[in-house]
């Protein structure tokens, strides 16, 4: 899995239904804070509705996500720490994210 596939399965994970109502530091809240750091680092309009884009609809921008992510971003070990936990969050929820591994 490239680091920019990590990035994008944390997101998939973290919008997926089911996490409203969870309790703080779980998996939304994980999100929430993976998705700051990558507004603050992206900071350009493309790749901002990119992002936003593929919280309402992964199966279709998840293409351009990877592009965003791969062509517009440096993923630096902040953003992939922050995807790391989102992803692990999620397996000790009891969900298996399949393709996913700690780095």
């Amino acid at each position: 899995m490239t680091e920019a596939e990590l990035v994008a399965t944390a997101l998939a994970t973290g919008a997926a239904p089911g996490l409203t109502g969870t309790a703080p530091g779980t998996v939304q809240d994980l999100h929430a804070t993976l998705k700051e750091k990558l507004h603050h680092r992206l900071r350009d309009s493309y790749g901002t509705r990119v992002l936003h884009a593929y919280d309402s609809d992964p199966d279709v921008w998840h293409t351009r996500l990877l592009q965003v992510l791969t062509t517009r971003l440096t993923l630096d070990e902040d953003i992939l720490t922050a995807a790391r936990a989102v992803l692990r969050a999620d397996r000790h929820r009891g969900h298996v994210t399949a393709g996913t591994v700690d780095a």
